[in-house]
């Protein structure tokens, strides 16, 4: 564990304030304890608003990243809305550095392309920065273009990477492709940190998933995961579900 980036966390609970106000009060943190990350990939899984989210933010913002994504030499901010979580953990590193990060949210990353375009207008006396995302605009690109431009330009390899919600403008191929990106990473000594929905990303080989829900965090196998049973029964029988969503008394 020692050659680990990010080792575990821990809430520092004496210190919280109060546990009835957010976020303390998100069964994912009331709860929380010790966790501790695979040296390879750890996943948080669970439904909307189970604090997943603001989790791997505050893991982000305690290890040197801009709340609203970057590397840690992004500094911008267009609105303060991150909680103050991040105080309260203790994270244990390993004596190995990093050698490269990023912290990717969904939500935000078109405010990370715009930083971007308006550091290159700057100047700074080095190469354009875009060029270390494939060399064309973020904004010039679709969502899932661009995500894939900083997947496979970006990312150098024996670094840690925080991704919220990737594959929200992945369509499943390109899913695909970003699992496989995320091998060639791990291969070249790199650690993820992941929030998601997508059960072709939370496939991963030996990751530890973390289920986040009202009894707080708990570590389960793919299989138990409702992404991959509800994905599962639903395109093994897709008429089946779809006769019992469309029910007459199904939202009873």
């Amino acid at each position: 564990m020692q050659s680990t980036f990010a080792i575990d966390l821990r809430l520092k609970r004496e210190l919280v304030p109060d546990f009835g106000v957010y976020p303390f009060s998100l069964p994912t943190i009331r709860h929380l304890e010790t966790l501790a990350f695979h040296p390879k990939v750890t996943y948080f899984v669970g439904e909307n608003g189970s604090g997943k989210s603001t989790l791997l933010e505050a893991i982000a913002v305690a290890l040197g990243f801009n709340a609203e994504g970057g590397s840690r030499n992004f500094r911008f901010g267009t609105r303060a809305s991150h909680s103050p979580l991040s105080e309260y953990l203790r994270i244990a590193k390993g004596v190995r550095r990093p050698r490269d990060g990023f912290f990717l949210r969904a939500e935000s990353f078109f405010n990370v392309a715009t930083e971007i375009e308006r550091l290159d207008r700057e100047g700074g006396g080095g190469p354009p920065i875009i060029r270390s995302y494939g060399g064309r605009s973020l904004h010039e690109q679709s969502h899932g273009e661009s995500f894939m431009a900083l997947l496979m330009n970006r990312f150098g390899g024996d670094g840690i990477y925080l991704l919220d919600e990737p594959e929200a403008a992945l369509s499943p191929q390109r899913q695909l492709a970003a699992l496989a990106r995320l091998h060639a990473l791990v291969q070249a000594g790199s650690q993820f940190i992941v929030a998601t929905h997508s059960p072709i990303l939370m496939a991963y080989p030996e990751a530890t998933i973390y289920r986040c829900s009202r009894d707080g965090l708990e570590a389960v196998d793919y299989y138990d995961t409702d992404h991959y049973r509800v994905t599962h029964d639903f395109l093994r029988n897709p008429q089946r579900m779809l006769d019992v969503l469309f029910a007459p008394d199904a939202e009873d």
